[in-house]
């Protein structure tokens, strides 16, 4: 496989980063079958995997860190912090007190005394951005961090999470990790051009938007039974979303290509994307996903997707993405009751 650097970091990664989503209760508990697909792409010669302590409540950090043993030295491991790890308010976010606690377990887990990309899993604005650039230094300075990096920030934070870095003398973001896909296109208009400009690195995840580039997801047919439909059932059938593949499955049939291949030749093809994540959760899936390694869009195919979902567009609210309070908290949207009748 040929090698990017991992934003302005030095670090060489694959195209391809391993995701670990999948691997433990929450999709698949067979240790051994995770390890054999972790395997599998290591041996295919992706260099790149990632986890978060959340997925599978740890689980997934301890199934990675038995696969690696013996090949950690090779591997660019990342991870990411800031979700639940229990009942206890204070075991999740992005204070100093929990990162600090956190890292820790992760690292246990991991069977590693670093890791290569420490990530903020998503935005806390209950906490300054100073407060956790702060730990994250220090952590770097320890030598239990290489790097650190965001993920699904808004274009807003990730300017201000720079600047503060700058202005504070602490170390900054060099990776972000949003959501990007043909049906996820909302990136486009701030947040790749905010990472471009900051020299950071874009590993973007699920580039099949949850699944529902397989073709698995028809219109007019039933569902299929899936961990997807299960968890994320108004996503998997929303009609905007349906029929935008109806539209998109032409394409890559005239070209030659299963959907799913053109979806990851899709987001390979912006010049800010560094790596696309697979999150395979069994063999096959793994080994159709690498079967397309080698594709390439030509600009027709790029201009015909851009007909069907126009640049800097989402076709449909993405149930994993980062809501921010403005929009979440309807009480940041309205005046006062009071204040409303005066007027």
């Amino acid at each position: 496989m040929q090698y990017r650097t991992l934003g302005k970091t030095g670090i060489k990664v694959t195209p391809y980063c391993l995701g670990a989503m999948m691997f433990g209760r929450l999709a698949n508990a067979d240790h051994d079958d995770c390890i054999r697909i972790i395997h599998k792409a290591l041996d295919f010669g992706i260099n790149f995997v990632d986890t978060a302590d959340r997925y599978s409540s740890g689980e997934s950090e301890e199934i990675v860190g038995k696969a690696l043993k013996g090949r950690r030295d090779t591997i660019v491991l990342a991870t990411k912090v800031h979700g639940p790890m229990g009942g206890d308010p204070n075991q999740q976010g992005n204070s100093r007190r929990w990162i600090t606690q956190a890292l820790e377990a992760s690292l246990r887990r991991l069977q590693t005394d670093h890791i290569d990309l420490y990530q903020i899993h998503r935005p806390a604005p209950d906490t300054d951005i100073e407060e956790t650039l702060s730990v994250l230094t220090d952590l770097m300075r320890a030598g239990k961090l290489r790097a650190i990096g965001s993920s699904t920030f808004p274009a807003s934070e990730i300017v201000e999470a720079q600047w503060t870095a700058e202005r504070r003398g602490l170390s900054r973001f060099r990776t972000e990790q949003p959501p990007y896909s043909i049906l996820d296109r909302g990136i486009e208009r701030e947040v790749l051009p905010a990472c471009e400009r900051y020299g950071m690195g874009v590993m973007v995840w699920s580039p099949l938007s949850k699944g529902m580039l397989t073709g698995r997801y028809r219109k007019g047919q039933p569902l299929p039974d899936s961990l997807r439909v299960r968890y994320m059932p108004k996503q998997m059938s929303d009609e905007r979303n349906l029929d935008a593949v109806e539209q998109l499955l032409p394409i890559a049939q005239a070209a030659g290509l299963s959907l799913t291949h053109m979806a990851m030749g899709f987001v390979m093809a912006h010049p800010s994307v560094t790596s696309a994540i697979l999150g395979p959760r069994t063999m096959p899936q793994l080994d159709d996903l690498l079967a397309g390694a080698e594709v390439r869009l030509t600009d027709e195919i790029l201009d015909k997707i851009d007909q069907i979902v126009p640049p800097g567009i989402d076709v449909a609210p993405n149930a994993a993405a980062y809501i921010p309070p403005a929009i979440l908290n309807a009480g940041l949207r309205r005046r006062p009751a009071a204040e409303r009748a005066a007027a």
